[in-house]
């Protein structure tokens, strides 16, 4: 497949998707990018807004846009680990009489899986999907199951702040690709989603895409090379939120009690090879890294005290981020502070 067929194939199947969720979706662009660039990247995608901004709808619609199988988990208080993962049943064998075990399904033997409100279940239950989400399997007793591919966890949670709800652990934060704020919608689309749902609905929702071309698409996004110079300017934000390391600046150690691993920088390349065939190039500019840092990195920095008492949120730190660090090959390398970052 030539260069330009790659960029035709993404290209074709995001303008499809995109063509689908409009019959449902009104506005709200840039989640659905987001929302694809993760499934192109073979990555899971975190959706926080208040409720009524239609999170869910737009994860359902993407999934029937998709021939997979698709699950709905509503995260409760009361929710168990085996009610997700599934459990092993002791049953009777028809044909010998004896009693064995037998593994039943949990709703995470689906090819997407909207965890919905997954912020309002307890630790115990939002830990069962490390295993699931990392290593795209389950291990129930000593039998470890495969889930089906391609596999995507798309959650959604309210804020934080409400009542009700728990804050997700960092380590399970950490393998969400991206964390995207759903935000209200303008005047016009609010005005255009009240006459739209008050009225008879007809939204015939196209299956565009199956998983055998999703798998083609997430390895044609792999195949996208990346210069040293990106490789380099993406390692050089990811580097700067941990405190205390060579090369820090002074307002991240002000501002951060916890910095980004490793999979930040696996992420924004991922992300950005998508970003880019989507915009037509065969190559990833550092303005592809730009775009996607705050999704990629506003869940895995953590603010301290300081920044919360002056209202500095993740993405004014990472906004602060991109604005001091050099984009242009040759300053990049001859900075002097990033210099130490490098040599670490």
């Amino acid at each position: 497949m030539t260069p330009q067929e790659s960029i035709d194939k993404l290209s074709g199947a995001y303008s499809s998707i995109r063509e689908q969720m409009s019959k449902v979706i009104v506005g709200q662009g840039h989640v659905i990018d987001e929302l694809l660039i993760a499934l192109f990247s073979r990555g899971h995608c975190l959706l926080e807004g208040v409720p009524g901004l239609a999170k869910t709808l737009m994860i359902s619609t993407l999934s029937r846009s998709l021939s997979m199988r698709f699950s709905r988990i509503q995260f409760t208080p009361d929710l168990m680990p085996a009610d997700i993962t599934g459990t092993d049943v002791l049953q009777t064998n028809r044909d010998t009489g004896e009693r064995e075990f037998r593994f039943i399904q949990g709703p995470l033997f689906h090819n997407v899986v909207l965890a919905d409100e997954i912020n309002r279940t307890p630790p115990k239950t939002q830990a069962a999907l490390l295993e699931a989400m990392q290593e795209r399997q389950v291990t129930v007793g000593q039998t470890r199951h495969t889930l089906n591919d391609p596999f995507f966890v798309l959650a959604t949670q309210n804020p934080i702040e409400q009542e009700g709800t728990y804050q997700l652990p960092e380590a399970q934060q950490d393998r969400f690709m991206f964390k995207v704020f759903v935000k209200y919608p303008s005047f016009d689309e609010e005005k255009q989603i009240a006459i739209q749902t008050t009225a008879i609905q007809t939204d015939d929702v196209t299956q565009v895409l199956t998983g055998e071309e999703i798998i083609e698409l997430q390895q044609i996004v792999r195949q996208v090379p990346v210069t040293d110079h990106v490789v380099d300017y993406a390692l050089a934000l990811v580097r700067q939120t941990r405190i205390g390391e060579p090369g820090c600046p002074d307002f991240v150690n002000d501002w951060l009690s916890w910095g980004a691993g490793p999979r930040a920088v696996q992420y924004l390349l991922l992300g950005a090879k998508v970003r880019a065939l989507l915009n037509g190039r065969t190559h990833v500019s550092t303005e592809d890294i730009q775009a996607l840092a705050a999704p990629v990195l506003r869940h895995r920095i953590v603010t301290n005290f300081a920044a919360e008492s002056d209202g500095v949120t993740e993405d004014q730190v990472i906004e602060k981020l991109i604005a001091e660090t050099p984009s242009k090959e040759g300053e990049l390398t001859s900075d002097p502070r990033l210099q130490k970052i490098f040599a670490a």
